[in-house]
C-alpha cells in the first residue's frame, strides 16, 4: 500500500423496506430463504422488535414477511383506492344567480367583483353570484400506483423520541445515524476525544428535500388547503437537512458538512466527498448517508407522470390479467425482465467510514473499505431524463481502480455488480449494455449482477446506500441476492459476458474481492463506486501494519464486537433508544477563544497554521 490513507468502513444503519440495516437484517430480509433456520429466527426478531406485531405467534412470520420489502401501499402513508385532490367545479348562473349562504368568518378578504353579499343574521351572509364562478370541490380518486417500497408495518421512527413534528425523512435520518452509532461498538466520546473537532465531516442528504406535510410538501400546499404555514416548513425541507439533523442531534459535530446532490445518484456523490476528506487528510471520521421518505401522492403523482412507475394497468398487461384482477405488487419491480416501471420507496442509510490508522488503533471492525466513487455527466441530452454515454466512463473507471488495487485475476474472478437495475424498459437495455461493454473490455465473465430494488424499491437519493449495505451483506454471509420477483431475463437485455440469477447464489465470502456500485440519476448524474471486502482490506493492511499491531487490533476489536452484539441484542429487546441530544452541551462565544494561531472551541484546539498549497506562485513581498 502507498501512504495514502484507506477510507474503512467500519459501522452502518439505517432502515429500509426489509427492516434495520446494522447487524445485516434488512440484508437477511431480502435472502431470507436463503438462511438457515437459526438466522431466519433471529432476522424476524429484529423485524418484529421493529413492527411489534399484534398476531399470534401461528401468524407471526408469515406477518412479518408479508409487511415489509415492496408491497401494496399501506394506511400509514395513505389509501391508494381513495386519494384526496380537488377537482375544478366551475358554475354559470345562467340568467338566475348562484345563491348560497355561509358563516361570515369565511368571506375572502377580497370580495370578487361579481359577488353580492347581503348579511342574514350577525354570524352568516348571503352571496349571489352573477356569471361564471370555478371552486374547488374536495373528493377523492382511485390511485394508479399503487405499489411502494414502505418501512415495516407499525415501524414509526417518529415515535422513537421526541420528534417535534419532524418530517418524516428526518426522523429516519435520526434513526439511521443512531443505528450507524449503535453498530461501531465503540464508545463515541472514546472517538471524539482522538479526533480533532475539525477532523469529522457529515455529508448527507435528500434528493427530493423533505415532501411530506411537515417539511416543502406542507409549505406548498397549505394556503391551498386553507391551513396556515408554519415557521418549521421551511427550514425542515431542505435538501442539506439530514446532515443538519446528525450534527446537531446525533454527534454534535463541529467538522465539515454539507450535501451533494445528484438525483438518484447523491449518496455516492456524498460517498465520494467522505472518500476525499480522507484521503486527503481533511477527516479521520466520515458519516455519510441519505434519507429520502417520498411515499406520498404528490411526489409520486410527479414520477407517474413522467410513466417512470409501475401501475397496476401495466402490471396487469404483463401478467395478462383482467382489469377486475389485483396484480402482485410484491414484484412490482421486475430489473432486467419485462417490466413497466420502477417502484418508489424509502430508506434512510448511514455509513461510517475511518481512516485505517484510526481503525487499527480504536480495534474497529472492518465491513470493507470504499477506495473510489466515479462521478460523469452525459453531456448533451435530448431528455433530461433519459440515460446518456457518461456511465460507460463511471462504469469503466471504477473497474479500472479495482484493478489497480486487487489485480487481474481477482477482477475476473472475485467481484461482483451493483446494478441500479431499477425496473424500466429503457433502464434494463442500456444499463445492461454498460455493464456488459464494461466486463468485456476487462475480460471479465460471467459477472455476477444483483438489483436490490426488487426487494426495496428505488429510495432516490438513497438508493446506492440500499445497494452498498447489502453488498456488505453479502460479503458477511456470502450470498449474492437474487432478482426474485423474475421469470426470465427480457430479450433485449445484454448479458454476454454477465450473470444475472432469480435465486439467491452462495459462495465463499473470502473469494469476493470486489464490488462495483452503479447509480444513474435524472439528467446525466451517473456515478459508480468502488468498494473492497474484508477479505480484500485485511490483506491490505496486513502489508502496511506490523505484526505486533495488527495482533494489538485483533484483541482490541473482540471487546468492540461484544458491544456491537451488546447492541444489536438490545435493539432486539427494545432498550436501545436512538440518539437525540436536543438543547445538549449548546457552545455559545464564551466557549471559544481565538489568536493567529489556533482556535480553541471548549479546550479544543484547531490550529490554524495553515501552508500555503501556491508556494510556487508566492508574490513578492508576502509573508512566507
Amino acid at each position: 500500500m502507498g501512504g495514502q490513507a484507506l477510507p474503512v468502513i467500519v459501522g452502518f444503519g439505517g432502515i429500509n423496506g426489509a427492516g434495520r440495516v446494522s447487524g445485516h437484517h434488512a440484508f437477511r430480509r431480502m435472502v431470507y430463504s436463503a438462511l438457515p433456520r437459526a438466522q431466519q429466527q433471529r432476522t424476524l426478531a429484529a423485524l418484529a422488535a421493529l413492527m411489534q406485531p399484534r398476531v399470534g405467534d401461528a401468524d407471526r412470520e408469515r406477518y412479518i414477511l408479508d409487511h415489509s420489502l415492496v408491497r401494496r401501499v399501506e394506511s400509514q402513508h395513505f389509501d391508494p383506492d381513495s386519494v384526496s385532490w380537488n377537482q375544478r367545479f366551475p358554475t354559470q348562473s345562467n340568467g338566475q344567480p348562484v345563491s348560497f349562504d355561509l358563516a361570515r368568518k369565511h368571506l375572502p378578504d377580497q370580495i370578487p367583483p361579481d359577488w353580492v353579499v347581503s348579511p342574514t343574521s350577525d354570524t352568516h351572509v348571503n352571496v349571489k353570484i352573477v356569471g361564471q364562478q370555478d371552486f374547488y370541490l374536495p373528493t377523492h380518486r382511485e390511485f394508479e400506483v399503487k405499489a411502494a417500497g414502505q418501512l415495516p408495518t407499525g415501524f414509526e421512527p417518529g415515535t422513537l423520541y421526541p420528534s417535534r413534528n419532524h418530517p418524516r425523512g428526518l426522523q429516519m435520518s435520526v434513526y439511521a445515524a443512531s443505528d450507524a452509532l449503535g453498530s461501531l461498538g465503540l464508545d463515541w466520546d472514546t472517538v471524539r476525544r482522538r479526533v480533532g473537532i475539525d477532523q469529522m465531516s457529515v455529508y448527507a442528504g435528500s434528493a427530493m428535500g423533505q415532501l411530506d406535510g411537515a417539511g416543502i410538501g406542507g409549505m406548498i400546499k397549505a394556503r391551498y388547503l386553507g391551513q396556515r404555514v408554519t415557521s418549521k416548513f421551511c427550514p425542515l425541507g431542505l435538501a442539506e437537512m439530514p446532515a443538519d439533523f446528525v450534527n446537531a442531534y446525533v454527534l454534535g459535530s463541529l467538522g465539515s458538512t454539507g450535501a451533494s446532490l445528484g438525483a438518484c445518484a447523491s449518496f455516492l456523490y456524498n460517498l465520494r466527498q467522505g472518500i476525499e476528506d480522507i484521503r486527503q487528510g481533511r477527516a479521520r471520521v466520515v458519516f455519510v448517508g441519505s434519507s429520502e421518505a417520498p411515499v406520498n401522492p404528490e411526489v409520486m403523482e410527479g414520477y407517474a407522470a413522467m410513466g417512470a412507475l409501475a401501475t397496476d394497468k401495466g402490471l396487469r398487461q404483463l401478467d395478462g390479467l383482467a382489469e377486475d384482477q389485483e396484480p402482485d405488487h410484491r414484484r412490482a419491480c421486475r430489473p432486467f425482465a419485462e417490466n413497466c416501471g420502477f417502484t418508489i420507496a424509502e430508506s434512510a442509510q448511514m455509513v461510517v467510514l475511518f481512516d485505517d490508522a484510526l481503525a487499527l488503533e480504536l480495534g474497529a471492525t472492518v465491513f470493507g473499505a470504499a477506495t473510489d466513487v466515479f462521478v460523469n455527466a452525459d453531456g448533451f441530452k435530448k431528455s433530461i431524463s433519459g440515460p446518456g454515454v457518461g456511465n460507460y466512463i463511471t462504469m469503466a473507471k471504477a473497474v479500472a481502480a479495482a484493478r489497480a488495487i486487487v489485480g487481474e485475476r481477482a477482477l475476473r474472478s472475485g467481484g461482483l455488480v451493483q446494478a441500479h437495475g431499477t425496473g424500466t424498459p429503457q433502464n434494463r437495455v442500456t444499463e445492461s449494455a454498460i455493464l456488459d461493454a464494461t466486463a468485456r473490455a476487462f475480460g471479465i465473465a460471467d459477472w455476477p449482477v444483483a438489483a436490490v430494488k426488487c426487494y426495496l424499491g428505488h429510495s432516490l437519493g438513497s438508493a446506492s446506500g440500499d445497494q452498498l449495505t447489502a453488498t456488505l451483506g453479502s460479503w458477511q454471509d456470502g450470498i449474492i441476492p437474487g432478482i426474485s420477483t423474475i421469470d426470465a431475463i427480457a430479450a433485449d437485455v445484454h448479458h454476454q459476458h454477465l450473470s444475472f440469477s432469480n435465486a439467491h447464489r452462495q459462495t465463499d465470502p473470502q473469494q469476493l474481492a470486489y464490488a462495483v456500485i452503479n447509480s444513474k440519476g435524472f439528467g446525466g448524474n451517473n456515478a459508480s463506486a468502488t468498494l473492497l471486502s474484508p477479505a480484500t482490506v485485511n490483506s491490505m493492511l496486513q502489508r502496511r501494519y506490523s505484526k505486533q499491531q495488527w495482533r494489538d487490533w485483533q484483541r482490541a476489536n473482540e471487546a468492540v464486537r461484544e458491544r456491537q452484539q451488546a447492541y444489536d441484542d438490545g435493539m432486539l429487546a427494545g432498550t436501545v433508544k436512538p440518539v437525540y441530544k436536543f438543547d445538549h452541551g449548546v457552545l455559545a462565544d464564551a466557549d471559544v477563544e481565538l489568536d493567529a494561531h489556533q482556535i480553541r472551541v471548549a479546550g479544543q484546539p484547531v490550529s490554524l497554521d495553515l501552508v500555503s498549497a501556491y508556494e510556487d506562485m508566492h508574490p513578492e513581498g508576502g509573508t512566507r
